[in-house]
């Protein structure tokens, strides 16, 4: 039986899928005022540019100091290009700005100064220019947020309202960095996180329900929310194929089994509400202990590409751009922030993965050298987005950057 506090839980997300007003509408706060900026010069700045000198990439591309930003993690681009928000799992978000056009900005501020935010790490932009904003336990969206990002006028509505997006009951510190997306078909996708290195059996009812350990979807008003994927352990990258349509979505699977198990996972999803495997498989076909006496009672896609065990693999974006070469377009570029549980860490780099014709993905290293031969991380890259001229920005939540991946011939 579920306990009280579940009961009312799953009671607050029915009610935000089935009220009788839209939800958009329900709440309308006012976020704008006199914001924090942060310095883009002196010591921290030189820093980072020195680790950057050791950074390897293929030839012809080269990576820059684009911002200095404190905890920088998930990012949205605006549709014209003129602000980049960053996201957090603190309290803040950052707004980036260029404001003399040479590829580096010398503008950061805190964006939203008014609202008090609970790990505002998942930002996307719509097409018209509204910033959706994905914390642990509730969904906000600032229309025209690319025009109005320093404003005292910005506001915010309410999508999700506080604890309706899951059970104030299942909040936790662990798995709670969202990340949201506004797809293709102008519905939001939004990654839960489960809060377990293996979810116990008593919860898998009430997580397979609510799409803990997966990811939603709901109609950008809120209404018509749905359980799309399941059978994740904790997504913190998605995109959609630009030509196929099809969902991807990158995994962190389960610790404690040793160095070299489980594989990390890119997914590829073609319908909805496939699922894909956790926890009865802790990565890849590698079975959980927990359940591995048990018959597996779902039908599993298994990964695209089943990447190095532990290393993290976090934000991912397609890339439709004319700046790269050819034989990257629609390629996948991620970032593997690094691992915390293996005897000799890996990861902190940047990855390509290439989708084949049969739905799987070839992946290699593309950026690397923030973790040095001695095992100290100097930075640990978190997400990739693609600016309007066709580079890469890569965030950094150890160093507190962002960086700018371009390429010349």
């Amino acid at each position: 039986m579920f306990g009280t506090r579940v009961l009312a839980g799953l009671a607050a997300i029915v009610s935000t899928v089935t009220a009788a007003a839209p939800l958009f509408a329900q709440e309308t706060l006012r976020a704008g005022g006199a914001a924090q900026r942060v310095a883009q010069d002196g010591a921290t700045a030189e820093s980072i540019r020195r680790v950057l000198n050791g950074i390897s990439l293929p030839e012809g591309f080269r990576i820059a100091l684009y911002a200095v930003v404190p905890g920088a993690r998930n990012m949205a681009v605006g549709p014209e290009g003129k602000v980049v928000i960053v996201g957090t799992r603190g309290s803040d978000i950052w707004a980036l700005t260029d404001p003399d056009g040479d590829r580096t900005a010398e503008d950061v501020r805190r964006f939203a100064p008014a609202l008090d935010l609970d790990i505002p790490h998942g930002v996307d932009f719509a097409a018209d220019g509204t910033l959706y904003l994905a914390e642990r336990n509730r969904v906000l969206a600032f229309p025209d947020a690319e025009t109005l990002f320093d404003s005292p006028n910005l506001i915010a509505r309410t999508v999700v309202p506080q604890g309706a997006l899951i059970p104030p009951s299942e909040e936790s510190s662990n798995h709670t960095s969202r990340v949201i997306t506004v797809g293709p078909d102008d519905r939001l996708y939004i990654s839960l996180g489960q809060p377990y290195n293996v979810t116990p059996a008593d919860k898998l009812a009430l997580f397979d329900e609510i799409g803990i350990g997966g990811i939603i979807r709901m109609n950008r008003d809120g209404f018509g929310r749905e359980v799309f994927t399941r059978g994740v352990r904790n997504s913190v990258g998605q995109d959609f194929h630009p030509d196929t349509g099809d969902f991807w979505f990158t995994d962190n699977q389960v610790d404690g089994m040793g160095d070299d198990i489980p594989p990390g996972e890119i997914n590829r999803q073609t319908a909805a509400g496939q699922h894909f495997g956790f926890p009865w498989y802790g990565g890849g076909a590698v079975r959980t202990r927990a359940y591995a006496g048990q018959d597996v009672p779902v039908e599993v896609v298994m990964p695209a590409s089943e990447t190095v065990a532990h290393a993290a693999d976090l934000g991912m974006v397609f890339y439709t751009g004319g700046m790269f070469p050819a034989r990257y377009r629609n390629a996948i570029f991620s970032a593997q922030r690094g691992s915390w549980n293996r005897s000799e860490r890996i990861g902190a780099r940047v990855m390509v993965s290439f989708p084949q014709a049969d739905g799987t993905a070839r992946t290699r290293p593309f950026a690397e050298g923030w973790l040095t031969a001695s095992g100290r991380y100097d930075g640990r890259p978190v997400d990739v987005v693609q600016t309007p001229d066709g580079a890469l920005l890569v965030s950094d939540d150890l160093a507190g950057a962002v960086y700018r991946i371009s390429y010349e011939d």
